[in-house]
């Protein structure tokens, strides 16, 4: 194909696309892992160890392994073929994903304690929050974003029950509070969810490569997907609405990218059976 001809092709700009979704993803992992380290320094005291890595990491992690997985799904339903995954590759393919699940399943473990960290919170005795102005004490602005107590922050909190984050110095009232807490179990809810459609994602391949996957059964899978898609939907809404900016781009993007993968499957099968 001439290079003319090449750009004239709706297929080759589908995939300049879908890898610039790819891109884009595994820009958001290194984002995230930013926003960890920012957050990490005001909710953990004292160094970063094996023991607390997770906690403080857990959306890098997440999505940089999320990143790896999804590059290894794209290479197992587009790139190679039936004859290729076999032998050395597939024991490759295979071990890189294990252990891609083995840290997801580890970030899975992170939101959880991160959840536990925003709701351990006690009363803050204190009268004159503007007080706080220029101290180390930092307000919730949502969740993983701990801002500076300013003059225009502290006006509208005082006289409001403040609560404290245990053993850090983050504070907030209860409003801001439970929003970090919708959050932390908005994460924890997407996590688990693809899990799930990994699983289901892996069963097919599965099928797929040993000549299994009947109509009923991809039916069947596509029924739960649709349940499992529209859940992570709703929880793209959800940040769109009460998280950040990020949350939502990175969610709206993962879906993007995961109807690939099922156009993939869908592609392959048809070959398969042409």
């Amino acid at each position: 194909m001439s290079e003319t001809s090449k750009f004239r092709d709706p297929y080759f700009w589908y995939r300049i696309f879908k890898y610039s979704i790819y891109v884009l993803l595994t820009y958001d992992g290194w984002l995230f892992l930013q926003e960890d380290i920012a957050a990490s320094a005001q909710t953990i005291s004292g160094d970063i160890t094996w023991r607390n890595f997770v906690e403080a990491y857990s959306a890098g992690i997440d999505t940089l392994s999320w990143v790896i997985l999804l590059l290894l799904f794209e290479l197992e339903t587009a790139v190679f073929s039936d004859e290729d995954l076999k032998g050395s590759l597939k024991w490759t393919l295979s071990s890189l994903r294990f252990i891609c699940y083995v840290l997801i399943s580890y970030s899975f473990y992170g939101y959880a304690v991160k959840y536990g960290v925003v709701t351990n919170l006690s009363s803050l005795d204190i009268t004159d929050i503007c007080s706080l102005v220029g101290s180390d004490f930092t307000y919730v602005y949502t969740l993983d974003e701990y801002m500076p107590i300013t003059a225009e922050v502290c006006a509208p909190m005082q006289g409001l029950p403040i609560h404290q984050i245990a053993g850090t110095q983050i504070i907030g009232t209860m409003e801001q509070m439970e929003l970090a807490k919708a959050l932390a179990m908005t994460d924890i809810v997407n996590a688990a969810d693809w899990l799930i459609v990994v699983a289901v994602l892996e069963g097919e391949v599965w099928l797929q490569l040993n000549n299994r996957l009947s109509d009923k059964l991809m039916a069947l899978n596509k029924l739960l997907k649709s349940v499992l898609y529209a859940v992570l939907f709703a929880c793209a809404i959800y940040w769109g609405i009460d998280g950040d900016f990020l949350d939502f781009l990175d969610a709206f993007l993962w879906l993007v990218a995961f109807i690939f993968i099922e156009m993939n499957i869908f592609e392959w099968r048809a070959e398969t059976q042409a």
